[in-house]
Formats: structure tokens, C-alpha cells, sequence
């Protein structure tokens, strides 16, 4: 599916730009709408006040010097919508139109949760490799038993018990069952290859076992 432009959500925000700030009121108000915020109706008021204020004081002076801080009420209600407006317009632009922006932030964290764990496993599979009793001493693949590394969820199917190993993908735990008898007649096993030709498992869950499967000795 084609993704929803943005461009909307940055026109209003920029209208207090374009617009010297006298759009600031109206942009505002739409938010307020359309968000039903009281906060963005609050903010819609103030800024209309400010033009308000603006407008009837410099034709209050229009004639005659205004005191300093006339001048500066007058300088605040001009360049408040209009700077201020539109720092304040851009701040806000996703609150507002966070349906009309490309939502693919959860699907985006999703991606980048289960490649973490995939990195975690390697990491963890390389430290077994050089230190397989380090490995052993954070029981890495044993998720039965209280531990503080993260190992990305691999199982020690040479140690984990076949509750555990029963929740790897694919598994039953009547296969778990048969992989513990088998490694308790043959000592443990190396590889996921060993251990489907060992215990006679179904060819297709080879992969998940090499995925997510560990052999330390």
C-alpha cells in the first residue's frame, strides 16, 4: 500500500510563515478540532488576542508615540503568531497529523527487535565457541534457570529440559520428549543436523533448530 504524504501536515504547519501569523489563530483552531484538544483551543485564543492587541494598539498610536511598553506589547503581538506560531505549528505537526504521516514505526521497531535477538544468539554462539564453561557458567540456552545474559533465546538442547526444548518452533513436546530420551543413550548431540538424524525428526525443522538450537559440550 502506497504511504500517505506528509505534505499536508507541513502547509499548515508553515501557514503562520506565509501567512505573517495572522493564519496562526485558524491553524490552531483546526488543530483544536481536530484533535478536540483544549490546549490547541487555549493556544488558538492566545495568539488571536495577540493579533487583536497588536492591531487596535497600533491603530490606537497610529497618530502619536507610543510609550515603551506599548511598543513592545505591540512588537510581542506581531512577531508571537508569527515566529512563535510557527515554531509552535512545526513542534506540533505529528501530534496533529499522526494519521495522515507514515506509520511504520511499529513495524520498523518490530524488524529491529527480532534482528537484535538474532545478533544476541550469534554473540552468543561466538562466546560459547572460544569458552564453551564461560557459556556454560551464564547458561546461555538455559532459560529454566535464574540467569543475567541475554542470549537471544537459544535453547542448550544438550542440557535444557524437555519442557523447554518443547517450545522451540516446530517442536511438540512429544518430540522433545524423544530428543532427551536420545541424548541421554548417545551423550548429547553437535548440530541440529545431528540431532533431527538422531532422534528421526521431521526433515523441516532442521532450520529452526540450527536457528535457535545450541550444542555445548
Amino acid at each position: 500500500m502506497q504511504r500517505p504524504s506528509s505534505a499536508p501536515s507541513y502547509l499548515w504547519a508553515l501557514a503562520p510563515l506565509y501567512t505573517c501569523g495572522f493564519g496562526t489563530p485558524l491553524t490552531m483552531l483546526y488543530a483544536a478540532l481536530r484533535r478536540r484538544s483544549a490546549w490547541y483551543g487555549a493556544a488558538s485564543a492566545g495568539y488571536a488576542t495577540a493579533i487583536g492587541t497588536w492591531i487596535y494598539l497600533a491603530e490606537a498610536y497610529d497618530e502619536a508615540e507610543a510609550p515603551f511598553l506599548v511598543s513592545l506589547a505591540m512588537v510581542l503581538g506581531m512577531l508571537g503568531p508569527w515566529l512563535v506560531g510557527t515554531v509552535h505549528s512545526l513542534t506540533v505537526r505529528k501530534q496533529v497529523f499522526d494519521d495522515l504521516l507514515p506509520d511504520s514505526s511499529a513495524n520498523e521497531q518490530a524488524v529491529a527487535f527480532v534482528q537484535h535477538r538474532r545478533a544476541l544468539r550469534e554473540q552468543a554462539r561466538e562466546l560459547a565457541q572460544r569458552d564453551p564453561v564461560l557459556a556454560r557458567e551464564l547458561r546461555i540456552g538455559r532459560p529454566d534457570l535464574p540467569r543475567q545474559y541475554d542470549d537471544g533465546g537459544l535453547v542448550d538442547v544438550n542440557r535444557a529440559p524437555a519442557s523447554v526444548i518443547a517450545g522451540l518452533p516446530g517442536l511438540t513436546p512429544a518430540l522433545a520428549e524423544q530428543i532427551v530420551r536420545v541424548r541421554d543413550q548417545v551423550g548429547g548431540f553437535v548440530s541440529a543436523e545431528d540431532v533431527s538424524a538422531a532422534a528421526s525428526l521431521p526433515p523441516n525443522l532442521t532450520a529452526d533448530l540450527a536457528e535457535y538450537g545450541i550444542y555445548l559440550p
